[in-house]
């Protein structure tokens, strides 16, 4: 097991920085995800723990030992990649166990070690087929267990589900979350997908343009955002922002943090609206809402309304929250947040 530090690195692709003087300390044993949109630095990162591309300046520390010289076939770490990167001519043992011979390991600690670990993600009965007349979920088996038989501190996870089906990656995700929890290793995610990286992570990272906005468990990245990108990017569908048209101030709330009714409520933030497209989603129905201003994407659990029918859309105080011009959340112990909180209550749109 092993805790991984950032220390003021920057990190420059051809003269343009990528990732500047950036810190991070991920925990030892526990499951953290890197999210963000594409080209926000996390594989970057991934990549430097590896030592695949080392950082331009700072350090990267494991266990509290600089790493930067130190190869990657040393640093006690395993990546498993988005494309598995499987030998085709080899059998799911061979693969399994490439590594093991590589480094002289003995014949019947081996077989001991490959068959343990395929058992553990269930891959026993496939030792001796070739990955071609695997499935795709199998394949990414092989890729874990070939990551595992290293015994490694740490293991580096990049969009490991991403060519996989939605079934199959649903239920990959649920044998991750297993087979951390049987391990406990370190393990480093990275996704672009953040309903994957609520569901599996301890601790969120959440990176945009190289920079870490948010570093937080699930729940408290979605229930108390640090900024706006925080909040649009957490969340399906994101949050409801709308302009309160003072000091460039703009107020947000949850789709599901909303009330939907044919008559106007006692709510502090009312407005009405036209119900523009209804999305019935099993357990919970999806409304879009277009008022005069704004488009709100409402979520219910009660399927009450059609398309074309007029609406009012109530938020209570408490569901609210409000981002500065600089798009930081003003916090409700901020001194302006109660005069933001009357400006919105003045607002009740037609």
């Amino acid at each position: 097991m092993a805790s991984i530090q950032f220390a003021k690195v920057t990190k420059s692709f051809d003269k343009q920085e990528v990732i500047k003087d950036l810190d991070l300390k991920i925990e030892d044993g526990k499951f953290t995800v890197l999210v963000g949109p594409s080209g926000c630095g996390k594989t970057t990162l991934l990549r430097m723990i590896a030592g695949i591309d080392p950082q331009t300046s700072g350090q990267v520390l494991i266990n509290g030992k600089d790493v930067t010289r130190i190869p990657p076939g040393q640093r006690g770490v395993a990546m498993v990649f988005q494309n598995y990167a499987i030998y085709p001519t080899m059998s799911v043992r061979e693969n399994i166990e490439f590594g093991l011979k590589n480094n002289k390991v003995p014949n019947e600690e081996r077989t001991r070690l490959v068959e343990s670990i395929s058992a553990t993600v269930g891959l026993g009965n496939y030792l001796d087929r070739k990955p071609s007349t695997l499935s795709g979920g199998q394949r990414q088996r092989v890729a874990l267990a070939r990551a595992m038989v290293k015994k490694p501190s740490v293991f580096l996870m990049d969009e490991p589900l991403s060519n996989l089906d939605a079934k199959l990656r649903a239920q990959m995700r649920i044998e991750l979350i297993e087979l951390h929890k049987k391990l406990g290793t370190t393990f480093v995610y990275v996704t672009h997908d953040q309903v994957e990286a609520m569901s599996m992570a301890d601790t969120i990272v959440l990176m945009n343009q190289g920079v870490i906005q948010q570093e937080a468990p699930p729940d408290v990245i979605y229930r108390q955002p640090n900024n706006l990108f925080a909040a649009q990017f957490i969340g399906v569908p994101p949050m409801n922002v709308g302009d309160l048209g003072v000091d460039g101030v703009r107020f947000g709330f949850r789709p599901e943090g909303a009330v939907l009714s044919h008559e106007p409520g006692d709510f502090h933030y009312s407005v009405q609206g036209m119900i523009a497209t209804r999305e019935m989603l099993g357990s919970e129905t999806l409304y879009q809402v277009k008022s005069d201003k704004h488009a709100f994407m409402i979520k219910c659990i009660e399927d009450r309304f059609s398309v074309d029918q007029e609406v009012y859309v109530g938020v209570d105080a408490a569901k609210l929250f409000f981002f500065g011009a600089n798009e930081q959340r003003i916090h409700e112990s901020h001194s302006s947040f109660l005069y933001y909180m009357e400006a919105l209550r003045g607002q009740h749109h037609g």
